[in-house]
């Protein structure tokens, strides 16, 4: 049976099909005859304005910004983090969405402030005081029966636990914290609480450099030094410090870095030359001195 041939499209069908492409034409003009926007590119257009109205334009930029400033392992679980914890920040969280319980708030607003503190390590200047700034305003965050801004007492509770968390001796830091802390009940601006935070996280690791010199000093045996060994290294220490006159807490670091190890060996050959015994020295009295030498140079808050 031969296969029944196509219909062509009849001039009947082609008139149709033109006055519907007229009338399509037609409904994109406005009433005032000016062309209309189309409606997915009028569509697209509002979601833009909605995001940026709300503020989501502005957050996503943001995290992002934090993403490449801190540059973490795992981006996504970084960005999870971020935005979990976000609403602590704004300061009209304290109204009906508080959680039950002043100190629940309070815990929660300075696990919020640890995180931004330790985003960025205080030698990338711009990024860790952008932290900091965050990190302030997350604090100052008032409540209905709180003021704007941030007391001393909340500041020193900070400072404890960025100690705390750093693994660093109690009694080693001790000594700084009675040094920069604020009372409670006074109001600590934003210059203050930066250099707070700075000198903190820089005495952690000024001790955790003392930790692993001292490492280098100490008996596998014995686990503890030879007195002279530890006493020469540290005097050698204090003189790199003492030669330094700036007051930044940063430039306590790149003193001891300048340690070079020629000077170090001739301060060791030289403690070594006399045979008599010498006591040990133990490695949290040798942290404890070295962090007595920075905390020399800190400047009280006040």
């Amino acid at each position: 049976m031969a296969a029944l041939p196509v219909p062509l499209p009849s001039a009947k069908m082609a008139a149709v099909e033109k006055r519907r492409q007229a009338v399509a034409q037609a409904t994109s003009f406005t009433d005032s005859g000016r062309p209309g926007v189309p409606r997915a590119a009028a569509t697209a257009e509002s979601e833009e304005d909605f995001l940026r109205q709300v503020g989501v334009t502005e957050m996503l930029r943001a995290a992002l910004l934090k993403v490449l400033e801190a540059r973490p392992e795992e981006p996504i679980a970084f960005l999870a983090h971020y935005f979990e914890n976000m609403g602590l920040r704004s300061p009209a969280n304290g109204g009906a969405g508080e959680p039950p319980g002043q100190l629940l708030l309070q815990q929660q607003r300075l696990g919020r402030a640890l995180w931004h503190l330790r985003l960025a390590h205080h030698s990338q200047r711009t990024a860790f005081n952008n932290n900091v700034g965050v990190a302030y305003e997350c604090l100052s965050a008032s409540g209905r029966k709180k003021k704007p801004g941030l007391d001393g007492r909340t500041y020193s509770e900070l400072l404890k636990r960025i100690c705390r968390d750093g693994e660093a001796p109690e009694e080693v830091v001790a000594p700084l914290l009675r040094k920069i802390q604020c009372r409670d009940h006074e109001a600590v601006p934003l210059a203050v609480f930066r250099a707070g935070m700075l000198t903190c996280f820089v005495l952690l690791e000024f001790v955790a450099r003392a930790g692993a010199l001292y490492r280098l000093l100490e008996d596998p045996g014995l686990a503890v030094a030879d007195r002279r060994l530890g006493q020469a290294v540290l005097d050698t220490l204090e003189g790199a410090l003492q030669a330094s006159d700036d007051t930044a807490p940063a430039r306590y670091l790149e003193a001891g870095s300048r340690l070079g190890p020629d000077s170090l060996a001739l301060a060791m050959d030289r403690a070594l030359v006399a045979r008599r015994p010498s006591a040990p020295m133990t490695r949290e009295e040798f942290l404890e001195k070295a962090a007595a030498l920075f905390i020399a140079k800190v400047k009280p808050v006040g």
